[in-house]
């Protein structure tokens, strides 16, 4: 799966998918989303990471799951 929203480089954080331009985990979004913490919160503690950013990787994840099924 190709995303302009993720990089994952074996460089940056061993190869853990990232936001492209930050070196903040992919999965620290899903992991607040899952413990009920807000987008806005998220995006508080993490400031590098952009709101369209967030917002993309959450659309590219939707559509990922619900065609794959």
């Amino acid at each position: 799966m190709y995303s302009k929203n993720i990089t994952i480089d074996s460089e940056v954080l061993g190869g853990t998918p990232v936001f492209k331009g930050t070196r903040v985990p992919v999965k620290n979004l899903f992991d607040y989303l899952e413990t009920g913490e807000t987008l806005e919160t998220f995006l508080d503690d993490f400031p590098s990471v952009k709101k369209a950013q967030a917002v993309a990787v959450l659309e590219e994840a939707e559509k990922y799951l619900t065609h794959a099924l």
